[in-house]
């Protein structure tokens, strides 16, 4: 158990990519999730070449089949998971582009309330009911769902706040949703050495923030790589952006 192991959903590219490579100074080995195989294989050449103790699996969040071959492999392999971060995450439509789209509203969303909602809050938590007994097994285990200001129905509600017109229905509740299940799995292992945290990533550019967005991607990936390496004495329960707590 001398070296931490940590498994990224959606980790081949974007928010995922760049946690990946955050991760690299702890010395840890970085397992990244990728759907598609050949786009995991292209990922991993890269991470390696940075310096990142990387491997590859293939996976899609939304198979439960598999969540059981995520635990076979880590459990066989490693006997315990110390880190695990729940980025894999949809929308029903593209951000920042200034289109007005229906997909956004409540009444246009239609079934993208479902797919959303399957992606970014049902398959998460199935995967962390899942891989949690090799968590427990960690020293000191870290659960970083990734979340998004988006989500916070405080700000969502402030016509003064900067996300007031940032609405897009099905990604904001399944967002909102993420966090409900932060605060009720940090109160469940409260008495554990387990740490569960939301991270608020940022507006990124990738291929869901778009180019509009303000923050590169060099910096998405610090929050969620700062809540999976925090201290014993680090805060659980907590939903954060670059260190600062955010309102629910």
């Amino acid at each position: 158990m001398s070296q931490k192991i940590a498994f990224i959903t959606g980790g081949n590219r974007g928010l995922g990519f760049q946690t990946a490579l955050d991760l690299k100074d702890a010395g840890m080995k970085v397992v990244i999730g990728s759907r598609d195989v050949a786009q995991g294989e292209a990922a991993l050449k890269k991470l390696r070449a940075a310096g990142v103790d990387a491997e590859v699996l293939k996976f899609d969040v939304t198979n439960h089949a598999d969540h059981k071959a995520a635990y076979d492999y880590f459990d066989s392999k490693y006997g315990h998971l110390d880190i695990l971060i729940n980025n894999a995450g949809i929308a029903a439509a593209p951000f920042g582009d200034g289109k007005p789209r229906p997909e956004h509203s409540t009444a246009g969303v239609s079934m993208d309330l479902l797919r959303v909602f399957e992606t970014n809050f049902f398959a998460p938590v199935a995967l962390t009911r899942t891989l949690l007994p090799l968590i427990k097994k960690s020293p000191a285990g870290r659960i970083v769902n990734l979340s998004s200001i988006l989500g916070s129905l405080t700000l969502h509600a402030d016509p003064k706040s900067p996300i007031y017109h940032a609405k897009s229905f099905a990604y904001d509740a399944s967002k909102t949703a993420l966090n409900a299940f932060t605060v009720h799995l940090a109160y469940e292992l409260r008495d554990t050495n387990i740490k569960v945290n939301s991270a608020h990533p940022g507006w990124v550019k990738t291929d869901m923030g778009g180019d509009q967005a303000p923050m590169e991607l060099s910096e998405g990936g610090k929050t969620s790589a700062a809540l999976a390496t925090l201290p014993g004495d680090g805060p659980t329960g907590g939903y954060f952006h670059l260190g600062k707590p955010l309102p629910w």
